[in-house]
């Protein structure tokens, strides 16, 4: 299912989520290399987050990045590297950051910058864009921690903004599970659009991360350790909150 887009109107402008927008389309296009080989491979150990890295607190020696893209390990991490740093200069733990703007491809772009759409205007909107920057940038830590506590001595780059755009969608599930979402729905070769509540579309969603196989390079612990870190702050905020009347639309069949 493809969210796009719900029945929640907002009462100002989402600036904040314009921006991230914004900003991961202006780096992948004008900053990441576009060949997909060699050049694109360097740029991402050069720049992303690498669990092996966070560990250890230093950049990955030039024989765990051989063995990694030669020799397809991707646990290539050691102790005490016998070779040097491939980027001595590399501020490991910035990097984290940096990996939140960073995309594999078109792809993974538009359909992260879809649903940060979808959902993210909303958070903006309710919680102000000091505290939505905050709340985001936070998410986006907590699912590149839960990634790295699951594979610590992953050399592999992590890029995408999956876990903190995850981190929204569990907030949006707490606070507007009712709300009315417009959805592209592929059974087969059928193609059909319909209005799903945000509760079944995001609950379907976490759990088909747990049938994604690791083998296709996906983070999708990631993902769900940024959800659970938004549904938990997500029932902060509502707890310590004024009550408000959530958005229902009763007159519509529920699916």
């Amino acid at each position: 299912m493809i969210p796009l887009k719900d029945e929640n109107p907002t009462t100002k402008a989402p600036v904040i989520t314009i921006v991230l927008i914004a900003a991961c389309v202006a780096i992948f296009v004008l900053v990441q290399p576009r060949d997909q080989g060699v050049e694109d491979a360097e740029f991402s150990f050069k720049n992303a987050a690498i669990p092996c890295e966070v560990v250890k607190g230093r950049p990955l020696s030039s024989e765990e990045v051989r063995d990694t893209v030669e020799r397809g390990d991707q646990t290539a991490c050691t102790s005490d590297p016998s070779s040097r740093a491939t980027f001595p200069g590399k501020a490991v733990f910035l990097a984290v950051l940096y990996s939140m703007f960073l995309h594999g491809s078109w792809l993974h772009l538009g359909g992260n910058m879809l649903f940060l759409w979808v959902f993210g205007n909303n958070i903006e909107d309710k919680k102000g864009t000091v505290v939505y920057l905050v709340f985001y940038l936070l998410a986006g830590l907590a699912a590149t921690a839960a990634h790295i506590l699951v594979q610590p001595d992953s050399t592999v780059p992590v890029v995408g903004a999956s876990g903190a755009i995850a981190g929204v969608m569990g907030a949006y599930l707490v606070l507007y599970p009712n709300v009315r979402i417009r959805s592209l729905i592929f059974l087969g070769f059928l193609v059909l659009f319909r209005d799903i509540a945000a509760k079944w579309l995001l609950g379907i969603w976490v759990v088909s991360q747990f049938f994604i196989n690791p083998n296709e390079g996906v983070a999708w612990v990631a993902h769900v350790g940024g959800f659970v870190f938004g549904v938990a702050v997500g029932l902060f905020w509502r707890a310590t909150g004024s009550p408000e009347r959530e958005l229902v639309f009763s007159d519509r069949p529920r699916y």
